[in-house]
């Protein structure tokens, strides 16, 4: 689910960032074909976009696994749009290394994209979305990631009423998955009659008697009906299901 995610995001920056493509300019990233680099791919749009990912990254203090894994593809896509995609992966690493060090010229960086899209305000939108979606993916929004990603967006001319809406609706959306995700866990809880206050050792027990009565194997050799087999099957399958949940919330 994870790795569908992280395509599905990098695959919406592409799309993205073709709309409104001059194939007459260099610096924009050419996602109908291969390119070659011309000039130096700091002030190219590829460079500009993983520099300001690299501010958002690294906005909290720590870049999590699924913000490295987003990253790791977003190298990796815009790299394929070059002819020379092995070197430019590298220099695209360089870039977002070297940006995470500092904070100084995230308006800077950010000016120089406006430069670029001047006149395309909602593929600006586009990316400034992107990346508030890398900063909230952690499902923690600091402080520090609100203050750069709104550094960015006036450096880029976005309107605060339009950066305002991004973030309530980013909130709203990962409220709702998190409230989701409560209500999954408390049924869970309650297929295998167990309580988020009891040791695991405890939840363990109760999972293998549950799997013991539930068993299709056992079942059958107790002459059970066909009816009841497939019942005791589906209850089986719900049984483990929960207990994986529980074990991974847990780790």
């Amino acid at each position: 689910m994870i790795k569908l995610l992280v395509l599905a995001l990098v695959g919406f920056l592409f799309y993205m960032l073709n709309r409104g493509y001059k194939s007459s300019d260099f610096q924009h990233i050419k996602v109908d074909g291969k390119q070659t680099l011309k000039g130096n791919l700091e002030e190219h749009e590829a460079g500009l976009l993983v520099a300001m990912m690299a501010k958002v990254a690294k906005a909290d203090g720590k870049v999590s696994e699924l913000e490295a894994e987003i990253l790791s593809h977003t190298f990796t896509d815009i790299s394929n749009h070059f002819e020379n995609s092995g070197e430019i992966r590298e220099q695209l690493k360089v870039i977002y290394k070297k940006e995470m060090d500092s904070f100084d010229n995230t308006i800077e960086i950010a000016q120089k994209y406006l430069k670029l899209s001047k006149r395309e305000y909602n593929k600006r939108l586009k990316v400034l979305e992107y990346l508030l979606n890398l900063a909230f993916i952690d499902n923690d929004f600091s402080k520090t990631e609100f203050m750069i990603t709104e550094d960015i967006a006036n450096a880029m001319e976005i309107k605060k009423s339009d950066f305002e809406s991004m973030i309530s609706q980013f909130e709203q959306y990962y409220a709702q998955k998190q409230n989701s995700k409560q209500l999954s866990l408390e049924k869970a809880y309650e297929i295998l009659g167990a309580s988020a206050s009891d040791e695991m050792s405890t939840i363990k027990k109760k999972y293998r008697q549950l799997v013991k009565e539930n068993h299709p194997d056992i079942i059958t050799g107790q002459g059970a009906s066909q009816s009841i087999i497939d019942e005791a099957t589906k209850k089986l399958q719900e049984i483990n299901e929960s207990y994986e949940l529980i074990k991974k919330e847990r780790a």
